[in-house]
């Protein structure tokens, strides 16, 4: 096993990784952990699309439990798929950037995964909100999973390597 694959310790001082990143050679080749990672954020971006479909499905029923009126409905419901569509296409633009190398892309994707789980968490904790197939289960594990690929070793140091 070569020292770049190693698993590190539990309690490796940080001081550690910094020596490690300037000792090894970035891969020249997309580590598949880029690769992966940009699937996931496409598969994130595609389960917006299809919570938007959702929201549409369900729109009737959630209409009368907003007690809004017809006019304002419409204007509600437009709000809201902008606002899902713009989520989107930044997702897409984020996996683009992601998939050529952009290090600041992978942080603001990452970040954009820790701050979706942290409202999960918060939404579970404070207000009991359930975590279902049909609510949060879907993106929750894609937020997760996207974080694990993103954050490797080796996707951070082929990143690092090109500069954005």
């Amino acid at each position: 096993m070569t020292d770049r694959h190693r698993k590190r310790a539990a309690l490796e001082p940080a001081v550690s990784l910094f020596e490690r990143e300037a000792e090894l050679a970035p891969p020249s080749r997309r580590p598949f952990s880029v690769s992966g990672g940009t699937a996931l954020v496409v598969a994130r971006a595609a389960g917006t699309a299809l919570w938007s479909v959702s929201l549409l499905r369900e729109w009737g029923s959630l209409q009368g439990d907003l007690d809004l009126e017809p006019g304002e409905s419409g204007v509600v419901l437009g709000v809201l798929l902008g606002v899902q569509g713009l989520w989107m296409l930044l997702l897409l633009m984020l996996a683009w950037m992601v998939w050529r190398g952009g290090n600041r892309a992978r942080l603001l994707v990452m970040f954009g995964a820790t701050a979706s789980i942290t409202a999960s968490a918060v939404a579970y904790f404070a207000t009991g909100e359930e975590i279902t197939v049909r609510t949060t289960l879907l993106t929750l594990a894609l937020d997760i999973l996207i974080l694990l690929a993103l954050s490797s070793r080796d996707a951070r140091a082929w990143t690092r390597r090109r500069r954005d």
